[in-house]
């Protein structure tokens, strides 16, 4: 797969990328993007859609006016935000903060070193992380595992919906405090007991985490 790489001289007086876009809303490039350190905030006037990765290396982060979205992974030195949505096939990671318009959604984690806040969603396959709070205006926020943030900060979900809290949905969430939403822990898997073994004259039970 071609990598599209990111210099400075790719970039105007106002730090925007030469084209507008790379990759369309309804049509991905198959390429991934790399931007180089110490760029700063790297702008788009529209948006990013590629089936490989997008990776901001340290001192780099990355705005669009429109969507950033990608088969893999996005990774941000410093912060990633959309007008609209961020999404992306395995996880989402910034040094500072993660922000859209619209939903945020990554396949595996997302973590970021300040807050997560998005119009309308927060989904990971796994754990959410955030250094400080985590914000869902309209709608839900929702991870498979844990959901991590600040202990001086707060979880809301839903706080302008006009039919109130929404869900946040996890196996644990641990932090501060929840303001705004309606709290579902999920159900943890059982521990499996594996095969029987015999060490030194003592029977032990193998036990597998899910």
């Amino acid at each position: 797969m071609e990598k599209i790489i990111i210099t400075k001289k790719d970039l105007d007086k106002d730090n925007f990328y030469k084209k507008e876009e790379i990759g369309t809303w309804d049509k991905y490039d198959d390429v991934s993007v790399e931007i180089e350190e110490n760029l700063g905030w790297v702008q788009f006037k529209k948006g990013i859609y590629v089936n490989g990765f997008i990776d901001c290396k340290a001192g780099s982060g990355i705005k669009a006016g429109e969507g950033i979205e990608a088969g893999s992974g996005i990774k941000a030195g410093w912060g990633i935000e959309a007008g609209s949505g961020i999404k992306a096939g395995s996880g989402i990671k910034a040094g500072w903060g993660i922000k859209a318009g619209w939903g945020i959604k990554a396949g595996s984690g997302i973590k970021a070193g300040s807050g997560i806040k998005a119009g309308w969603g927060i989904e990971a396959g796994e754990g959410i992380e955030a250094g400080e709070g985590i914000t869902s205006l309209y709608s839900y926020i929702k991870a498979k595992l844990k959901i991590n943030f600040n202990s001086s900060c707060t979880l809301s979900a839903g706080i302008f919906s006009t039919s109130g809290e929404q869900e946040i949905e996890a196996q644990e969430i641990n932090g501060g405090k929840v303001i705004y939403g309606k709290v579902n822990l999920l159900e943890k898997p059982e521990k499996e007991t594996g095969e029987i073994i015999i060490l030194n004259g003592k029977t032990y039970k193998e036990v597998k985490e899910n």
